[in-house]
């Protein structure tokens, strides 16, 4: 059985359980062969959760070097990007 994308895919009855594959399975018998496992959705949420951080770190670290932060304008005790 294949993907859109020509790409094999695991039996419907496949008894594969982390990296024991089942040997009756077309993708199993490709991952034992050497095939490289996919990229799964991880790749591409991980991908942006450390853009989102930098972006984050980044308005941080524009904050303090700020006038209104070295002035004392943001008040007393400064909280910016504790939330």
């Amino acid at each position: 059985m294949t993907t859109r994308t020509g790409d094999t895919k695991h039996a419907v009855d496949c008894k594969r359980v982390f990296s024991r594959y089942d040997a009756a399975c077309p993708r199993c018998q490709e991952l034992m062969a050497g095939g490289k496992a996919r990229a799964g959705w991880q790749t591409g949420y991980f991908a942006r959760k450390a853009q989102r951080d930098a972006q984050h770190l980044a308005g941080i670290d524009a904050h303090f070097k700020s006038e209104a932060h070295l002035s004392g304008a943001c008040g007393p005790v400064c909280t910016f990007g504790e939330w």
